[in-house]
């Protein structure tokens, strides 16, 4: 079986961020969070990187992140433009955000052939969730239904103390089969446990720290990528019609709908791991202190 590939998804602005935090260096050696999934993808059996960016950063990420990439490593660039729409479409006046995670994975469709894995690029998963992802794509061969997986973490290991966050909330069976995926868009650390809200503060909703959630860190057969070009006119046509300049087709909802179908099942991988990311400016202390005690526990080396 080919070495599983990893794509990584460059391509979005940090809009509550402030810039491009994909290349905002984490380390002395000016090494981003991407770099540590790069050498944590490179020792689970990964074999090729996918980078779906932008071509305005095309060069600077070239030089700085590509130019790291370990030489062993095959490396592809993709890439997601608010005009790579089908024949027929055009891009709603206005528009200038991008059309999603399902969207930004479709544009690397001419470089997969093999099973892959799907990464924000912002995003750091621990050493953990790479490796049992790696084994899933390895050990379960192309079929009918489809082998999916996704790393799932516990909410607790995925807050942060600046603000509120995103995350989708998985519910899974027995098996650890994920049964469905919903998307609560407000969650803030609160004490021993989060809480989420549908109206703006009104009301809130408990969530315990041991619930599972999604990261985006997925794994797929390349089928997909014929779900996601065929599925995607229909998500245009939905879109342009009720929210032109902010709607967005995202990769849960391409799955979900394959689950439900019987085209595809999905095995929630969990990781005990703890989740960084830079949502806020005030993260990145938190990131750069977390990653340096790793280097000082011998989980990364000080200088790679």
């Amino acid at each position: 079986m080919k070495k599983p590939a990893l794509v990584i998804l460059a391509a979005g602005m940090g809009s509550r961020y402030g810039g491009l935090k994909q290349m905002d260096p984490m380390d002395p050696q000016g090494h981003a969070i991407i770099d540590y999934s790069i050498y944590d993808a490179k020792r689970a059996g990964f074999g090729k990187i996918v980078f779906v960016i932008k071509k305005a950063i095309e060069q600077d990420f070239k030089e700085t992140i590509g130019s790291r990439v370990p030489k062993d490593l095959e490396v592809c660039y993709a890439f997601q433009e608010v005009d790579a729409l089908p024949e027929g479409y055009q891009v709603p006046e206005g528009r200038e955000k991008p059309w999603g995670t399902a969207h930004a994975v479709l544009c690397a469709k001419p470089f997969i052939s093999e099973p892959f894995a799907v990464i924000n690029a912002d995003d750091y998963y621990g050493v953990n969730g790479f490796q049992v992802m790696a084994d899933f794509l390895t050990s379960h061969p192309d079929g009918t239904p489809a082998p999916f997986a996704m790393v799932g973490y516990h909410l607790g290991n995925t807050v942060t103390d600046h603000g509120y966050v995103s995350r989708g909330i998985c519910e899974v069976d027995d098996n650890r089969q994920l049964i469905s995926i919903t998307e609560r868009t407000h969650i803030e650390k609160r004490g021993d446990h989060a809480e989420y809200t549908e109206d703006d503060g009104a009301t809130w909703t408990s969530l315990p720290y041991d619930k599972l959630v999604s990261m985006n860190f997925f794994g797929f057969q390349p089928m997909i990528m014929d779900e996601l070009e065929k599925g995607f006119p229909e998500f245009l046509d939905l879109a342009l019609s009720k929210n032109p300049l902010k709607g967005e087709y995202f990769i849960p909802s391409v799955a979900s709908s394959l689950l439900t179908r019987g085209k595809a099942t999905m095995e929630v991988l969990v990781s005990q791991d703890q989740w960084y990311g830079v949502t806020y400016p005030e993260d990145k202390q938190n990131v750069m202190d977390a990653l340096q005690a790793l280097k000082d526990q011998g989980i990364y080396p000080q200088e790679f």
